[in-house]
Formats: C-alpha cells, sequence, structure tokens
C-alpha cells in the first residue's frame, strides 16, 4: 500500500512517468491510478484527440505504438490506455518492448493488468521497469483493512468512529473498490464535521448494529449466551447479509488474537501487538481473562471443524443453522 500512496502523491504533484504498468490482483488501487491519471492528464476539450483506448482481447501492438508516436493535438501530453491487458497473448505484449525501449516524451501509455500476478522474469516486466513505473497490487490482509477505511475516509475528509469502521470493513471484506463506493454514498448523507456511527452503518448500508459479527464475536468473549443466541436468530433470517463463512472467518481471527493476547508477558502497546483498534481492546482483555488458554485453542479448534463441516468436508450435517447452533453450544462449554 506504500508504493501505492507513493506513485499516487508523483502524480498529485505533476510528476509523470511514460508508462504505467499497473497490475494484480487488487483492482481498486490499479483504477484509482488510472483514475487520478486521466484527471491530472485528460481534459474535457481533449478527450476525443488525446486519450485513446484499447481493450485486451481486442488489440493489434502495432496499432498501440502507432497511437504512442503520434503528436497530441490540444494536451501537452498524448494519452494510451491499455485496460484488460490481462488477456493479451505474451507474444503479443512483448512485440510493445521495442516502443519502452524508445518511448515518445510526449506521450504516456498506461497498461492495466488486472486479477493477475504479473510474472516478474518476462522481459516486458523488465523493460517497463527500466523506463516508467510499476505497480504491482494485492489485496489487503484482514488487519489492513480497518485502517484503510479510517485513510480512505480521510481522503474523502468524513469522520468515522471505530465501531463503524469495523462494521463497515467487516461486511464487506477486503472488496475495496465497495468500501469505497459506500463511503461516498455515507459523504452525501452526514453533515461537515459529523461522525459516522453504527447508526448510519445500520440506516444506509443496512447492517444492523446490534445484529452483526463484531458484536456476536464479543458475546461470546464476554459469556453473554442469550446475546449470541439473539444474534444467530437474526442470521438465519438474514443470511444474504450475514453469510456463515463470514462468520466463521470472524471467529476463527477473534479467537487467534485471544490466544495472541493470553501468551504475551509485555501488555504494553498490545492492541498494536494483536490488530485491534485501541477502542476494543478492553473488550478483547475481558475475553482473555474470562477465558483459560486451553479454553481458548479448544474454541478455535471448533471453529476451525464448524468450517470444514461448512464446507462439506467433515460431517454430514451441513446446514448453516445447524453448523452455527452446534458450534454456539461448544463455544459456551468450554
Amino acid at each position: 500500500m506504500k508504493e501505492f500512496f507513493t506513485l499516487l502523491s508523483k502524480i498529485e504533484k505533476n510528476q509523470f512517468s511514460p508508462f504505467y504498468l499497473l497490475a494484480g490482483t487488487e483492482g481498486y488501487f490499479i483504477d484509482a491510478i488510472t483514475d487520478a491519471l486521466i484527471s491530472r492528464l485528460v481534459k474535457e476539450e481533449s478527450k476525443d484527440f488525446d486519450c485513446t483506448y484499447f481493450y485486451g482481447k481486442e488489440i493489434v501492438p502495432s496499432d498501440i505504438i502507432e497511437t504512442a508516436k503520434r503528436y497530441p493535438m490540444i494536451s501537452k501530453y498524448n494519452v494510451v490506455i491499455i485496460k484488460e491487458a490481462q488477456f493479451i497473448r505474451k507474444e503479443l505484449l512483448d512485440e510493445l518492448i521495442s516502443y519502452l525501449e524508445n518511448p515518445m516524451p510526449h506521450s504516456i501509455v498506461i497498461l492495466n493488468y488486472k486479477n493477475k500476478v504479473f510474472n516478474k522474469t518476462r522481459k516486458f516486466y523488465k523493460a517497463a521497469l527500466k523506463i516508467g513505473e510499476v505497480l504491482l497490487v494485492k489485496p489487503l490482509y484482514d488487519n489492513q483493512i480497518v485502517p484503510w477505511v479510517n485513510n480512505q475516509a480521510n481522503q474523502l475528509n468524513l469522520l468515522i468512529d471505530p465501531k463503524a469502521a469495523v462494521m463497515l470493513s467487516e461486511f464487506i471484506g477486503a472488496d475495496l473498490s465497495t468500501l469505497n463506493n459506500e463511503l461516498i454514498k455515507l459523504k452525501l448523507v452526514v453533515n461537515d464535521g459529523e461522525i459516522i456511527t453504527d447508526e448510519h452503518i445500520e440506516s444506509h448500508v443496512g447492517i444492523s448494529k446490534e445484529f452483526n459479527n463484531f458484536e456476536f464475536q464479543k458475546a461470546i468473549g464476554l459469556g453473554q449466551f442469550s446475546k449470541a443466541f439473539q444474534i444467530i436468530q437474526y442470521f438465519y433470517r438474514n443470511p444474504k447479509n450475514q453469510p456463515l463463512t463470514l462468520t466463521l472467518s470472524t471467529l476463527h481471527n477473534y479467537f487467534q488474537k485471544l490466544l495472541i493476547l493470553k501468551g504475551l508477558k509485555n501488555q504494553s502497546n498490545v492492541a498494536s501487538v494483536i490488530g485491534v483498534n485501541p477502542y476494543f481492546i478492553n473488550d478483547y482483555k475481558a475475553a482473555a481473562s474470562r477465558l483459560t488458554m486451553r479454553q481458548i485453542t479448544i474454541g478455535l479448534k471448533h471453529v476451525l471443524e464448524a468450517d470444514l463441516k461448512s464446507k462439506g468436508i467433515e460431517g454430514v450435517n451441513n446446514d448453516s443453522k445447524s453448523i452455527l447452533e452446534e458450534l454456539l453450544l461448544k463455544l459456551f462449554t468450554l
């Protein structure tokens, strides 16, 4: 993510390169850099003359090279954007190497290579790295999503409280494009200076502030069976909003963090060590105090077993309701 912000900063300072290879399995970063470049380089009056799009399945390398060698008519730069480059056959893509070895100073070529890992051993990669900017991206890890939400909210001049950020990231997951879209929607409904709370998330995103995976794990950790049971009843009635896979993944991460917390000798900077917002650390500490190391380990084992059942690998009764009810009973009889 550091490389993404470094490149974005260069673009905002009008520090451009003749070629951009934007590749990897997280499309949001690729789209964001492409949009930033277009915003800086392509004006309304010049877009029909000095901006050309090519699409992977249809490209002819000689057409791209010919277009890239063309002088701009109105703008300072002639912009060439190659979309869906992951569908270009290797031998065709390699035909562009001759251009990379002698790029035009008045042209900027942007290549989007989405949903695939770009092979760093290829000659094309080395040629792109030599003369331009290369950004290789991948999905964020689970512990990076909430910080990303907070940072993106800040970029949009939004204030969001910790619980709302957790609810949003938990519900949507690592789909950064959807997370960004939801933040943009929230920006339209909150007043300047107003903090986005769990009530905003419930009203405008559709996530219950009382019945969600965050509250579910908290109820389990604090031994609140009645509340946990109420929450799973809500899950049954709203399977699209709370799929079993998401619930089990959340519980797995929760018990892993409790395990780490339980084993820490140095209790300073605990929130950072286990990867949670300091706002929630007291809930984790309370759960870790209530449960022994053995109970946490067994709880993690039960969650893994439930995950195997949900995938049809273990057990005969694989419906979500039975799996979750059985798991809940096991977690409250550790």
